[in-house]
């Protein structure tokens, strides 16, 4: 096969080392290798920094975009030719010369509450703690519960679910998306409905990461996004780019596509959960990244902007 219009018969797959993310990388190995039956897929794992520091809140240490850096270094230097991303990890701006060339279909964009005492959540005991690294899940749980004690989780799904059964948590919170991939469904005490806890940006979605200039990856890569998951997926991260957020900062979007028709709900909230900001807004699947925006902008409007800057002050 000839490389001089960018056709290579091997690509290097780059990803992270976790279960899931193994998981994830090879199941869309496959993916490739069905679509593009000529081209050989092989997989090289790449340490990041989000992977080598668990001992300390993402908030602290410059949030989700240390699972991708290293990566994205490998892209930019050719070391890989394409990158398989849990999207909710991926920052909203991407480093020049990059992009998101594929989105596969959706998994459950849910969160997923493990008790290890068989609680639903409105039944866990008076104080009980929960364990999670994220602030948007903190501010939704304590909005609902008060009395609840949050207390950090960092590492692989693995580790987390270690730590519940040694008895560190009462309960624990997962995106149900890793836990599905994973085989691990039977571990899930209750979904929680995004009325209560709102999906992070992308949760349940898959981002492949590949050169703006490489033809050839783009050419197979496109084959494989699922339309329905990448409309979605437009509209929450056009909200998330709008508020400029990270996961220093509890926001959350979640857009459902019925027919043509778009429904994005937003959510900008402060840490204790003691003001929450929620809105929803509609419209049609083309306006995906305008809907994104504008449901932003209402919340920023609504106090949004206040409360981005008092987290931001403190940070």
């Amino acid at each position: 096969m000839s490389i001089q219009d960018g056709q290579r018969a091997t690509l290097v797959l780059g990803t992270r080392g976790s279960k899931l993310a193994l998981c994830q990388s090879e199941w869309f190995q496959s993916k490739v290798e069905e679509a593009a039956p000529e081209v050989r897929v092989v997989l090289k794992k790449i340490q990041t920094s989000g992977d080598k520091i668990v001992d300390v809140p993402l908030a602290k240490i410059g949030g989700k975009g240390l699972f991708v850096k290293e990566i994205e270094d490998a892209l930019l230097a050719g070391e890989i030719d394409f990158a398989v991303h849990s999207m909710k990890d991926v920052p909203a701006e991407l480093p020049d010369g990059l992009e998101i060339l594929c989105v596969p279909p959706r998994e459950d964009a849910r969160d997923a509450l493990i008790s290890r005492a068989g609680h639903v959540f409105q039944d866990l005991p008076l104080g009980a703690t929960i364990g999670t690294a994220s602030l948007r899940r903190q501010a939704q749980l304590l909005q609902v519960r008060p009395d609840l004690k949050i207390a950090m989780l960092r590492g692989n799904l693995d580790t987390r679910l270690r730590k519940l059964k040694e008895g560190q948590f009462d309960a624990i919170v997962l995106a149900a998306a890793g836990l599905h991939r994973l085989g691990w469904s039977e571990t899930i005490t209750e979904y929680l409905p995004p009325i209560l806890s709102l999906p992070a940006i992308g949760q349940g979605a898959l981002g492949i990461e590949g050169r703006t200039t490489d033809v050839f990856v783009r050419s197979i890569l496109m084959r494989l996004t699922h339309e329905a998951t990448h409309t979605t997926v437009t509209a929450e991260r056009a909200f998330l780019r709008r508020l400029e957020g990270g996961c220093q900062v509890p926001i959350a979007a979640y857009a459902t596509l019925s027919g043509e028709q778009l429904v994005v709900d937003g959510l900008v909230a402060s840490v204790d959960g003691k003001t929450v900001l929620r809105d929803q807004i509609q419209g049609t699947h083309q306006q995906a990244h305008a809907l994104g925006v504008q449901l932003a902008e209402r919340l920023l409007i609504r106090g949004g902007d206040k409360i981005l800057q008092e987290i931001y002050g403190a940070a």
